[in-house]
């Protein structure tokens, strides 16, 4: 398992427990303590966790301040945002689809409902069905790779003639945006 992968179940593990000790993480995936410190330092600095006197635990979402992504904690951006609705009720809102696409993949078992825009009548839809266009020469100046939601294939290939493209559904996007960010987890944002 690559750091990426563990990144993503210290995550999980995180949702489902709130607090985990270095040394507990460490005897779970049978990999020294080292290890852990490396992985976790990205989550730290993207300030997805928070190091406490026992270990980590996750940001809480209420610290991030209002009107600002729960993924990279920038400016919700109103044309395209992305909320994320909890098992346990937490509503997460997120700038663009890009960070909506990476944030389920980080929470995907504790996911209730994603609902995101579509881009041309701005209506709101479950992101589970709608049509990712990435790739676009049509810049949000958002998070990159870029994403563009459409509630219907036939708009989402128009738009795709004007602005060039790929189309994908819901569960492909999840995984080609987060393949394309290979680890990555800074957004690649324009600010």
């Amino acid at each position: 398992m690559g750091p990426t992968e563990r990144q993503k179940q210290i995550l999980s593990w995180l949702a489902e427990e709130e607090k985990l000790s270095i040394a507990e993480i460490s005897k779970r995936f049978n990999v020294s303590e080292m290890t852990i410190y490396r992985d976790i330092k990205p989550l730290l600095e993207e300030k997805k966790i928070n190091k406490t006197s026992g270990g980590i635990s996750l940001v809480n979402i209420s610290q991030v301040p209002p009107h600002s992504c729960t993924y990279c904690l920038k400016d919700i951006n109103h044309r395209h945002p992305v909320q994320i609705i909890t098992k346990q009720g937490k509503v997460e809102q997120l700038c663009c689809p890009h960070c909506g696409l990476l944030r389920y993949s980080d929470i995907e078992k504790q996911v209730s409902q994603i609902i995101c825009h579509d881009f041309l009548r701005n209506t709101t839809i479950s992101a589970k069905m709608a049509y990712f266009l990435l790739d676009s020469d049509f810049q949000l100046n958002c998070c990159q790779p870029q994403a563009i939601t459409f509630d219907s294939l036939i708009d989402a290939e128009r738009f795709q003639k004007g602005f060039g493209g790929t189309i994908w559904r819901f569960d492909e996007a999840v995984k080609e945006v987060s393949k394309r960010m290979n680890g990555d987890r800074s957004c690649g944002c324009h600010d």
